[in-house]
């Protein structure tokens, strides 16, 4: 098999499979130590980088335009690396089941490129036993090569956090899993080259699949929990925000806030672990339990968002209202399953199509994935009722009299901040009719 050795020396390189915010990041950095091909199908994509932009924002477009990696959509390409890393999305599909489709696809691309004493490492979220249940099989059928014999595979969970600037894949522990202690030792030191923080050898591929779908899975429990929360508090009177921070002055209370939780990876990886485990018979209590209360809170907002008009003497209908953000998460163009579209989606059942603004979301994307055309800041004028619904940076500089100049007038300005990023005395004291979860 391909040796470490072979790899810093450059005398074999490293395969990038799939180039989004995962992938990308993780392509740049290991150029900075080895040769890296970086590979996707979608040739628009590969075009951007080629011309030094980085539309994820992930990097920079300075880094994209200096990296070394070797941007291809070609996947005869692969033929020429021994060491793939394949970073390709998983996400569900309408009933909630897991939708292997893209790296069922991306397998069968790199199968038919699989050369002898290659090493294949895949970093998609999926539940324990998909890579040597699903994956290896396809490798093999289309590489005409034996798992084991002709090449070995591993598993390395990405853990990046898209629009997090601190926690990257050089400062995070990257656990690292592989059929067998030579392929685990291979794999362990090649991402020894590039995450400073360590690696932890996992002693299996499952666990380390498993290990991965957990800590989602964990994150959107006790997200779950701080939303039923809000709900709770909201009908007692009582700010949320406040009983966090009065409960938060203890050593082991959990830092969680109440919010809408999409993405591709903590409102998605839930089902899959939950799908594996009805295969076995066993049905999820406090998984799925926390999955339906997190996907209601869209719903939950709309409505509230209603009452607050009604009680404003507001008409529904003739409504305006503006949502300020739209990505799954703050400081991301990635719009990838954001819950804010329950919102929206809301708001059209009442008869009420808001304007939504935001200054760093893919515009493409969202009229790709959505049908939705973003308004310019401009057109956010003569509100009757505001949705903050991401706390971009942006948004955070924005003073009382700035949200204030963007309704219709000064009495009764519904104020719905659904990240807590204004202070609720102030606004208040400033004539908004606030809400927050």
């Amino acid at each position: 098999m391909v040796s470490i050795e072979e790899i810093v020396t450059k005398k074999a390189s490293i395969s990038l499979v799939g180039l989004g915010y995962v992938g990308m990041p993780i392509a740049v950095a290991f150029s900075r130590k080895v040769d890296v091909i970086g590979f996707d199908i979608n040739t628009e994509k590969i075009d951007t980088y080629k011309s030094g932009i980085d539309p994820t924002k992930e990097v920079g477009d300075d880094i994209i335009k200096d990296t070394t990696v070797r941007f291809t959509a070609n996947p005869e390409d692969l033929k020429k690396a021994k060491f793939h890393i394949v970073a390709v999305p998983t996400p569900i599909k309408e009933d909630k089941t897991p939708n292997l489709f893209p790296l069922e696809s991306v397998s069968k691309t790199l199968g038919t490129n699989l050369t002898k004493g290659s090493i294949v490492v895949f970093e998609s979220t999926v539940y324990p036993g998909v890579t040597e249940e699903v994956c290896i099989p396809i490798l093999e059928k289309y590489s005409g090569l034996k798992c084991g014999i002709d090449f070995k595979v591993g598993y390395s969970p990405e853990r990046i956090n898209p629009g997090d600037k601190v926690h990257r894949l050089e400062t995070i522990v990257k656990v690292v899993s592989g059929m067998d202690e030579e392929t685990l030792d291979t794999i362990a030191k090649v991402y020894e080259l590039v995450v400073e923080a360590g690696v932890y050898r996992a002693e299996s591929i499952k666990v380390a699949e498993a290990a991965k779908v957990i800590e989602n899975s964990q994150r959107d429990i006790n997200i779950a929990f701080m939303n039923e929360l809000s709900i709770i508090f909201d009908r007692l009177d009582i700010d949320t925000n406040a009983v966090l921070e009065a409960a938060g002055t203890k050593w082991n209370f959990l830092n969680f806030k109440p919010g809408l939780v999409g993405g591709h990876c903590i409102g998605v990886d839930p089902y899959y672990l939950t799908y594996k485990a009805e295969q076995t018979g066993y049905h999820s209590q406090i998984i799925l339990a926390g999955r339906r209360i997190n996907d209601n809170m869209g719903k939950y907002v709309a409505e509230n968002t209603i009452k607050k008009l009604i009680n404003a003497n507001r008409k529904v209908k003739e409504a305006k209202v503006g949502i300020f953000g739209f990505t799954f998460k703050e400081n991301t163009p990635d719009t990838r399953n954001t819950r804010v579209i329950d919102i929206v989606e809301e708001l059209n059942e009442y008869g009420i199509s808001p304007l939504i603004f935001d200054p760093v979301a893919d515009k493409s994307e969202g009229l790709k994935e959505y049908g939705l055309s973003f308004n310019g800041l401009e057109e956010m004028k003569s509100l009757d009722a505001i949705i903050i619904a991401v706390n971009h940076d942006e948004f955070k500089e924005y003073s009382i009299d700035d949200w204030s100049r963007f309704y219709a007038d000064n009495e009764n300005k519904v104020l719905l901040d659904i990240k807590g990023i204004i202070n609720k005395e102030s606004a208040v004291n400033n004539g908004f009719s606030y809400w927050g979860l």
